[in-house]
Parts: C-alpha cells; structure tokens; sequence
C-alpha cells in the first residue's frame, strides 16, 4: 500500500464527489504517477484555496485512460489517467474540512520545506506521502465526521 496526496480545487472536489467516490482523475503530465497507483494504495485529498484536507479514499483499480470532461484546472485539461476509488472519510462540507496548519507539526511530509514555506509540500497534483501522515490526516477528518 502507498500513500498518495491529491491537491484538488474546491470544484474538482466536488466533481469528485459528485460521482460518489467512484473515480479520480490525475493529469496528463503525471502519467508515470499514475502508472505507479495500484488497488489498496490510499488518497488523501488536500483542497486548494481552503489550505485544507476534506477526504481519503481508497484506489480500487489499476489506472486507466479516459478523456470524458470531468476535472480541470485549465481549458482543455481532461485528467485523462484515471483510477476508481472508494470513500474511507469523506467530508463534502467545506465548513467541516481539516485546515492543514491544525496538522503540521504532526506531519511528515510538510518538514521537508522550512516552516516558513511549507505550503509548498501541496504544489503539483499528487505525491506519494508517509503512511504516518495518512494515520494522522485520517484520524483528524474521523474527528471533523464526528466519529
């Protein structure tokens, strides 16, 4: 199992859920990630704008390559690598989403940059975090659920 983190617009993350956590789509430049997803890995999804985390699914297929119109992030962009999903904790109420400095000092991942700029841990559309890191942003959105 890997650990995958999405960056994702406010409106992507609502496409998204809008399809029941059936499906995700990864850009087209990062075709060799996608390669990389595999039934069992997790996603965690961090959105853009609210600096926060709302989700983590988990991959339920290989990828695979689809053009239909779903996500973009600019004219023409389809996200065409593609896996199906299925939700773990999902919160589609941007008021109940997990804001990313609450979780900081408990992250992996984000010390990689200096503290002054560790917004930039969420540049690009996914990359593969710690395990540990999924246990801690898991937990929180559990705790956002009310479970």
């Amino acid at each position: 199992m890997r650990i995958w983190c999405v960056t994702t617009s406010p409106d992507n993350f609502e496409r998204t859920a809008e399809r029941g956590w059936s499906v995700q789509g990864i850009k087209a430049r990062r075709r060799k990630t996608a390669e990389q997803l595999t039934p069992g890995d997790k996603l965690i999804y961090y959105i853009t704008k609210h600096v926060a985390f709302g989700a983590t699914v988990e991959v339920t297929s290989e990828h695979f390559e689809d053009h239909e119109l779903i996500w973009t992030s600019k004219p023409g962009e389809d996200y065409p690598w593609r896996v199906e999903i299925a939700p773990e904790v999902t919160l589609t109420d941007p008021e109940a989403w997990v804001p990313a400095e609450e979780l900081y000092d408990d992250l992996e991942f984000v010390k990689k940059w200096p503290p002054e700029n560790w917004k930039l841990a969420f540049q690009g559309n996914i990359r593969e975090w710690p395990e540990s890191d999924y246990k801690v942003v898991r937990a929180a959105l559990e705790e956002a659920a009310g479970g």
